[in-house]
């Protein structure tokens, strides 16, 4: 094995650590940088850190941004250009890139000149115009916040009423509660369907072969009930360019192209019997789903990235079966509240019943002493995966090894790969959409 020499940044919160460990464990030399102070210690004895990502980008043979943000801002597409500019390889976005994600309706644009259909959608500045026009056009509807308090995940709304009256009290709740944050936000059609997010490799030229098809579960409790966090589970299979890939990603390849973007993106959709409707972007890692996709690799990871990342079309063997990842929390998530962190979760052990560590994956976690402690603020240790020849068979292997791990007062959705199993992935396939192109 060739042995390259890694840098991760985390231009904000401290996201990437668990694709820093696997790549650091495979003997490769690594440096991981982290902005965001509350996060300083997280990764501590798994990774080497440094505190100055600049001084090493001489050093690096590969630089990688784990998010689009560099604390309340997006930039990292922009570092990253000027990264590329100097002839270095680098796994990161553009300033065009990021604004996917950060501007909805620029989005919406984006796939509406090359060819993708969308929902009806809606920008607004002012919370009155919006439930005004609700109320012009009596629906269900979603309401997405734009620009960074949409990491704020609560925030985003599903409408139920057919006549929008539920998104009208919401909007104005918002605009007495969150108004001085909240400076702009996407009003979406509800479309009923199977949510699935289509996932590409892009290493500067083209897609890789392999697409990843994931499906999120961002309630807190089972069954999609509780408020919204960041993710509290995935379950997800490798297949090829497909319909649906050719339907939305396939069509921005040579968009990508020109701008230049490398790594991965994802574009989330609802499909249904009449069609494929793209909700959003993620054009960076998406979390959990790296660690899960990092699970289902069976070729090297960092020599993949530094393939990726150098445009030298690298090859990626896969699982050819199904994986899911479970979301271990500790309170108060997902919420701040630093009383209740201290007092339950702060430092707290995580202790192993077993000495095999297969699908277990960094989140907040640091190692003191040879033991794994809980880090950072946020209440998000563990990642925990499992892999199997059906959707059921990669549920009992991760919810097994989640039986083997002790962490006072933890939870966990119980639930993650149910819906494919209850009936997800035979409306995909009688819609026509998992067979070949």
């Amino acid at each position: 094995m060739d042995r390259h020499n890694f840098l991760f940044v985390s231009a904000d919160a401290a996201l990437i650590t668990d694709l820093a460990w696997q790549v650091h464990d495979e003997g490769h030399d690594v440096r991981y940088y982290i902005e965001a102070e509350r996060d300083g210690e997280i990764g501590d004895g798994f990774v080497p850190k440094t505190d100055d990502w600049r001084a090493e980008v001489e050093w690096a043979d590969v630089i990688v941004f784990d998010d689009i943000w560099v604390g309340s801002d997006i930039g990292t597409g922009e570092l990253a250009r000027e990264l590329r500019e100097e002839g270095k390889a680098v796994v990161g976005g553009t300033p065009s890139t990021d604004r996917l994600e950060e501007d909805r309706g620029y989005a919406m644009e984006i796939l509406e000149e090359h060819g993708v259909d969308t929902i009806e959608h809606h920008v607004f500045h002012d919370f009155d115009e919006a439930a005004r026009h609700v109320q012009a056009n009596p629906a269900p509807y979603v309401i997405k916040p734009l620009g960074e308090v949409q990491n704020v995940k609560r925030l985003l709304y599903v409408g139920n009423e057919d006549d929008g009256s539920d998104v009208v009290d919401v909007l104005r709740a918002y605009k007495k509660a969150w108004g001085h944050r909240m400076k702009g936000f996407q009003l979406q059609r509800k479309v009923e369907g199977v949510e699935v997010a289509i996932c590409g490799f892009f290493d500067g030229n083209g897609f890789v072969d392999h697409v990843n098809f994931n499906f999120e579960h961002k309630k807190l409790f089972p069954g999609n009930i509780g408020p919204s966090t960041g993710e509290m589970g995935t379950s997800m299979f490798w297949a090829g360019q497909n319909k649906l890939f050719e339907e939305t990603l396939g069509k921005l390849e040579d968009w990508l192209a020109e701008e230049g973007y490398v790594g991965s993106i994802d574009i989330n959709c609802i499909v249904n019997e009449n069609g494929i409707y793209p909700l959003e972007f993620t054009p960076r890692f998406g979390y959990p789903t790296i660690a899960l996709q990092e699970e289902s690799f069976e070729s090297p990871t960092g020599q993949f990235f530094f393939d990726l990342a150098h445009g030298y079309d690298p090859e990626l063997d896969v699982h050819n079966g199904y994986q899911i990842g479970v979301r271990v929390v500790l309170p108060p998530f997902p919420f701040d509240d630093e009383t209740t962190y201290d007092e339950n979760s702060r430092n707290a052990a995580v202790v192993f019943d077993i000495e095999d560590r297969d699908g277990i994956h960094l989140e907040d976690t640091k190692r003191v002493d040879g033991q794994w402690r809980v880090a950072g603020d946020s209440g998000m240790p563990l990642v925990v995966t499992g892999k199997g020849d059906t959707m059921g068979a990669a549920r009992e292997q991760a919810y097994g090894r989640i039986d083997d791990i002790v962490i006072p007062n933890m939870y966990y959705r119980d639930d993650i790969g149910e819906r494919w199993i209850d009936g997800d992935g035979d409306r995909l396939q009688a819609w026509g959409y998992l067979g070949p192109a």
